[in-house]
């Protein structure tokens, strides 16, 4: 290696320590604020509960992990299934599931209209969507409770035409937490769905119609494929802060159709089991992480596909 290679391999690992350097604040702010908190979540689900909510300190053990999927029998102290823990962790992933088919249902043609408006007023649709953003997360859900309650806005207009005698009971139901949950999370399939329609070339669903294909061959052929990487972006927006919601079960859920995330903060509340707690905590992230891993891997396959 002559004079000129060692200085450019000299040049380059300076330019790495000195990028290394100017990332080390970040880094470190990355750490405490995110790997920090993960990582006392973890360890307070390995230790003792305390007496008063709290955790034992240098003592260790694996009933909070233990009590996630299982309850000890009061009477001889025998492991069964945790059903009601259970039914809850299921109940989250249902709805969640159910409300990212809704927000796609509903999503996807009301991106594809926008997407599909002349330029100059796609930003004014745009900006009609965006604005629940604007409204904090408790008012908007407040806002559908209006709607939704017996003497609600729905039960009004149903009652006015007809179509019911007496009110429906929708209010503290999983219906209500489904409705809820599709109405706020709804922007966050939209916009990367509009995103995507907005890229795709529209020369190729004319081409589909002069080759005689239907409007649902159109459809299902050529459009869904080419925009899938925004339906997949959009159900991961929508599915991951579905499953962990807390605000919308406990306003239009009541308590009585609790959510994973209702869940947690009664174990670090009333509960008084940070462990338990903890380790819930970790089975969401886990829930999420697997959630995430599969819709990235099947977007990546379905890409693959269409290459």
């Amino acid at each position: 290696m002559n004079g000129a290679e060692q200085a450019a391999a000299a040049a380059r690992k300076q330019d790495i320590r000195s990028r290394w350097l100017l990332s080390a604040p970040a880094l470190l702010i990355i750490f405490v604020a995110a790997v920090g908190p993960l990582f006392v979540m973890l360890l307070y689900s390995f230790m003792v509960k305390g007496d008063y909510g709290d955790v034992k300190l240098g003592e260790f053990s694996l009933e909070g992990w233990t009590s996630v999927f299982f309850q000890r029998d009061i009477f001889d102290d025998t492991l069964g299934l945790a059903d009601a823990h259970l039914s809850i962790i299921w109940r989250s992933i249902q709805l969640s599931f159910f409300t990212t088919v809704l927000t796609v249902i509903l999503g996807f043609p009301t991106a594809y209209f926008i997407a599909t408006r002349p330029p100059h007023t796609r930003e004014i649709w745009v900006f009609l969507v965006t604005i629940p953003f604007w409204t904090n997360l408790l008012i908007r859900t407040f806002a559908m409770q209006q709607v939704i309650r017996n003497e609600g806005l729905l039960n009004n207009a149903l009652m006015w035409l007809g179509v019911i005698k007496s009110p429906l009971q929708i209010m503290y139901t999983d219906t209500a937490n489904l409705l809820g949950m599709t109405y706020v999370y709804l922007p966050l399939m939209v916009l990367p769905l509009y995103a995507s329609i907005e890229k795709l070339d529209f020369r190729l669903v004319e081409a589909g119609y002069d080759l005689y294909a239907t409007r649902f061959q159109v459809l299902r052929r050529i459009v869904i494929p080419l925009v899938r990487p925004g339906i997949v972006a959009g159900s991961i927006l929508v599915f991951i802060p579905s499953l962990g919601a807390y605000v919308i079960p406990r306003v239009l859920g009541g308590g009585k159709n609790m959510m994973l995330g209702n869940l947690i903060e009664m174990q670090f509340g009333s509960g008084r089991n940070w462990p338990l707690g903890a380790a819930m905590s970790i089975t969401l992230m886990v829930l999420v992480t697997v959630a995430l891993i599969f819709y990235v891997r099947n977007a990546s396959r379905g890409g693959a596909g269409h290459v």
